[in-house]
């Protein structure tokens, strides 16, 4: 029999152990985690709508008309007008035909690239793509060839010498390093190729692109270039769930061949048009983005004047490289000491040697919550020895 111990004990010997928090109240910056009062910097609620009062108000008004949970499966009566009203909402927000509603992004990216492609097709994968990616490859049965990090010239010559279904997937905004991927020469080299592009935005969807559209909408990518979008709700949104959205004819196919979609109880309606009343936020508040947005340019500044080693990146994930796991620990249990809660980030999440700390940044903090970080970088810094890097 497996030595499960043993394994567990090894993952605590080289800092690999993880644990869970328990937390008391709503998602917020200031938040209590076991008992203790932190003011967090690890979440991914970029423009604070975790908690918004219009959405909650949404919710609780549609309760009474929806009912709670989703019963069934789309596919046998669980579909219900809100989750198709959402999806038209959807479509009409990221400029496609067509969209689709999943219970969780982990879930869209498996249904939808496992569907997409099968045994005797081609699917190229960038390495620092998330791990539901990952395994949505695995679980699709066909070929997978990864290519370097936003490596166009890799990619295209991979795809010139495949021949067959080519699908090539990506992240929009890179989850644990920030930076956004170079769509713009990604859907050429498709185009060139006939190969179909996927873009999962968890990342970019809320913070990015004119009205938070997305990382896809800020390059005025549009259907054709971009035929498949998959998004998060969980993010940015502030609420639950996920989606993919383009052509109609696309839809209709996954409809019938996305199993995470086909065999899995509807999410409960009412989160649906809660989560329509998020997207009016989203659509018509620009100062939040604006807000986060600045957070992040005064951030960048003032820790790296500090000699902290970030990363390239211009969204509200900020990673700070500390390379090894022990060090990314200290750093981070120095912070908490101080109140503050920062997330290490270590392998198998990272590459070896590549353990940091996740900075992230929220509509729903202030320059005074920022101005508490700073100092408690500042405090810590000698912990982090950050690395030369090319970054």
């Amino acid at each position: 029999m497996r030595d499960f111990a043993l394994e567990l004990e090894q993952r605590k010997q080289a800092g690999l152990y993880r644990t869970r928090r328990q937390i008391t109240g709503p998602q917020k910056p200031s938040l209590v985690s076991d008992g203790r009062a932190l003011l967090s910097f690890c979440s991914n609620d970029y423009l604070g709508l975790a908690n918004h009062p219009a959405t909650i108000e949404a919710l609780r008004n549609a309760l009474p008309e929806t009912g709670l949970g989703g019963a069934a499966s789309h596919l046998i009566c669980g579909h219900h007008d809100a989750h198709h009203a959402l999806e038209q909402r959807l479509a009409a927000f990221t400029g496609r035909s067509s969209a689709l509603f999943f219970s969780t992004g982990y879930m869209a990216n498996m249904g939808v690239i496992s569907a997409l492609a099968g045994r005797g097709d081609t699917i190229f994968s960038d390495r620092l793509n998330h791990a539901s990616i990952i395994d949505g490859c695995i679980l699709s049965r066909a070929r997978v060839r990864r290519y370097g990090h936003g490596d166009v010239a890799a990619l295209e010559s991979m795809l010139a010498e495949t021949s067959g279904h080519k699908l090539v997937v990506t992240d929009g905004v890179f989850s644990m390093d920030g930076d956004v991927a170079p769509l713009t020469e990604l859907a050429r080299v498709c185009r060139r190729h006939d190969a179909l592009l996927v873009v999962d935005d968890a990342h970019g969807l809320g913070v990015l692109g004119p009205q938070g559209r997305g990382s896809v909408a800020e390059l005025g990518l549009s259907e054709d270039e971009v035929p498949v979008l998959i998004g998060t709700l969980g993010k940015a949104v502030g609420t639950s769930g996920a989606f993919v959205a383009g052509p109609a004819l696309l839809i209709d196919y996954l409809v019938q061949k996305a199993r995470t979609y086909i065999y899995t109880t509807a999410m409960p309606p009412a989160l649906a048009v809660a989560t329509c009343a998020s997207l009016d936020v989203i659509e018509r508040d620009d100062d939040r983005r604006a807000h986060v947005l600045g957070l992040v340019s005064r951030f960048r500044r003032e820790a790296s004047a500090m000699g902290y080693a970030l990363m390239d990146s211009r969204t509200p994930i900020q990673p700070i490289m500390v390379g090894d796991n022990w060090n990314a620990l200290a750093l981070s249990r120095a912070l908490e000491a101080r109140g503050l809660l920062v997330s290490a980030i270590r392998p198998p999440t990272v590459p070896e040697g590549e353990a940091r700390l996740r900075v992230t940044f929220s509509a729903a903090h202030t320059e005074a919550d920022l101005d508490r970080l700073l100092q408690g970088l500042s405090d810590c810094r000698d912990l982090a020895q950050p690395r030369d890097l090319a970054l």
